[in-house]
């Protein structure tokens, strides 16, 4: 513990529960840790990012939550991160997890991941030669804003497609060119929540996540497009492969204090890896018993 904060023993720990400026008060979900946090004696203030009026020093602990309009600007957000004295998680992690090449080290590292096709702002895209649906979107980005879903058999979704990828690459952004996993309709997106403890990230609860990508990118009104969740209990290959996942993380920066392993069944029923989401991720607090605490317990465990 710094002498910053042992010099405020005997005052309540302040943490701040970063958001954004379209979110000053924080996203209904985040707001359940409120309670939570205020029992166990931390003093909670709602803090937005890029406000140059909040002193970062001043808390005890930072907790990334719904900053969810930094993928334009990436670049700041991590050098921003990289200026928070106690942040969770921190901004080695942060600079890592917030460009989906990630998804590469992963899959060299034996994770079964979404196959993927990786384009460069100056590489030309050449359609796929499997004929199919597939979904497009760039390698920075949070709440599915900017992806679309094309069927590339049909003339009208070549087009979309081909001006999505050129959009995106004249904006500077890489990416991302995958098959779209049909399973997704059926049985949708197995989301598991992690948060971080004595012994490492331990298992908090899971969700499903209906499918969003409806067809071609027409742009979405807001931070994110609206999903469909349900609590879902995960399968057992499913909690296998998300603890594949999290062993497979890059080590230096200490155990995070929330993970989310989002997972599809692949064209053979078993499950890949769609995103690990290390940086700001819904972790679905409503949708189980006792999550709020969970993590609360987590935040006042890195306090002590």
């Amino acid at each position: 513990m710094s002498d910053n904060i042992r010099a405020t023993r005997g005052e309540q720990p302040r943490v701040a529960l970063v958001t954004c400026a379209e979110l000053p008060e924080l996203d209904p979900d985040d707001r359940l840790l409120l309670g939570p946090l205020a029992e166990r004696g931390l003093r909670v203030e709602a803090a937005v990012w890029d406000d140059p009026a909040v002193d970062w020093t001043g808390y005890a602990l930072a907790v990334l939550r719904s900053a969810w309009d930094y993928p334009t600007r990436r670049a700041e957000f991590v050098a921003w991160a990289e200026t928070v004295p106690r942040l969770a998680n921190p901004a080695g992690l942060v600079r890592w997890n917030t460009d989906k090449r990630y998804l590469r080290e992963l899959a060299e590292a034996g994770v079964p991941t979404v196959p993927t096709d990786w384009l460069a702002p100056d590489t030309a895209w050449s359609l796929p030669a499997e004929p199919g649906e597939y979904v497009l979107k760039p390698v920075v980005g949070a709440g599915s804003l900017d992806t679309g879903r094309y069927d590339l058999t049909g003339a009208e979704h070549r087009e979309l497609a081909v001006a999505h990828v050129k959009r995106l690459q004249a904006a500077g952004r890489w990416v991302m060119v995958q098959p779209y996993l049909a399973a997704v309709d059926t049985a949708g997106e197995t989301s598991l929540l992690f948060v971080g403890g004595p012994a490492g990230l331990r298992f908090s609860h899971a969700v499903r996540k209906g499918p969003m990508l409806v067809g071609p990118d027409h742009g979405v009104d807001g931070l994110f497009r609206p999903e469909r969740i349900d609590p879902r209990t995960p399968a057992g290959v499913e909690l296998a492969l998300a603890e594949r996942v999290l062993a497979a993380l890059p080590t230096g920066w200490g155990t995070p204090l929330y993970a989310r392993v989002d997972l599809i069944p692949g064209p053979d029923g078993a499950p890949v890896l769609v995103e690990v989401e290390l940086t700001e991720p819904s972790l679905f607090l409503a949708h189980s018993p006792g999550a709020p605490d969970r993590l609360a317990d987590a935040i006042a465990a890195r306090l002590t």
